[in-house]
């Protein structure tokens, strides 16, 4: 059975679907100001390493949790749920933009709705 990882396009649709998610997410004034100051290379590297394991094209991630990833943006920046749905409004965008089939969109918005409570911090 193919992962979802294999149904998007394996590592290069993922690279592919990051760097144009990235050119969104720091033009949008929602969300870009968490952004400020961010080596964005190293950024997209994490995004990469930790999207290619939740669609299933890794047995593991070896980054920082979701909670403690984002801890420091929700004590500090204001992190709230309207820049979370910021930014998975972005990431479907971007996979629109990819040609990706809807089905495989709501997938994708699924795994990033799981992953809500953690990023917020509750």
């Amino acid at each position: 059975m193919k992962t979802l990882y294999d149904k998007l396009g394996g590592e290069a649709a993922v690279t592919l679907a990051v760097d144009k998610f990235y050119e969104k997410v720091l033009q949008d004034d929602r969300i870009k100001d968490f952004f400020e100051g961010v080596d964005m290379e190293k950024q997209k590297v994490h995004q990469k390493l930790f999207l290619t394991y939740a669609f299933g094209g890794l047995p593991n991630y070896s980054g920082k949790s979701m909670r403690k990833a984002h801890q420091s943006l929700v004590e500090e920046k204001g992190l709230n749920d309207a820049h979370f749905d910021a930014v998975i409004e972005l990431l479907a965008d971007t996979l629109k933009e990819l040609d990706i089939p809807d089905d495989l969109i709501a997938e994708v918005a699924q795994i990033g709705e799981s992953t809500r409570k953690d990023v917020l911090n509750r």
